[in-house]
């Protein structure tokens, strides 16, 4: 007899948030493209540890290790860039870790400030994880909003 799961073990649990900064675009992404390597431990707090694998040059296929801080628990995790268009986006997956972090910008012509996306996407959610999937995704939400919330206020203050 096969069993049948009522879920997709493949379907990854994501959340996104959006702001709005009053830079322009191309500053809003020297900050998180550009410079990624010296300010990424800055706006994710819960880096307690960080390094670049390929010198600080951001580049499709450059590599980082970083112990994170999650729930009192250290997580190590070694990542790789895999998009990176200026002005446009950068994306980077774990590699020894289930996950994505994608930073999409767009300009805002009118008022000459940049609309900052941060989505993070959990690949994979093992099995006895799954009925728990609404909770690891109101957290994952709560995350992306402390993450464009801290760019937002590191540039600002980086401006002053």
């Amino acid at each position: 007899m096969q069993l049948k799961f009522s879920f997709d073990l493949s379907k990854p649990v994501t959340g996104e948030a959006s702001i709005e900064i009053d830079k322009p675009i191309h500053d809003v992404f020297s900050y998180i493209g550009e410079h990624f390597f010296d300010n990424y431990p800055k706006w994710s707090v819960e880096v307690v540890e960080f390094e670049p694998l390929d010198g600080k040059d951001v580049f499709i296929g450059s590599k980082a290790k970083q112990i994170r801080k999650d729930n009192g628990t250290k997580v190590e995790s070694v990542f790789e860039i895999t998009d990176y268009q200026p002005c446009i986006k950068l994306i980077f997956k774990g590699l020894t870790e289930p996950y994505k972090h994608s930073y999409l910008l767009e300009s805002c012509e009118q008022t000459q400030s940049t609309r900052l996306t941060f989505r993070f996407d959990l690949l994979e959610v093992e099995v006895f994880m799954r009925p728990f999937a609404k909770l690891i995704r109101s957290a994952i939400e709560d995350g992306a909003e402390n993450t464009v919330e801290n760019i937002k206020s590191l540039i600002a203050a980086e401006s002053n």
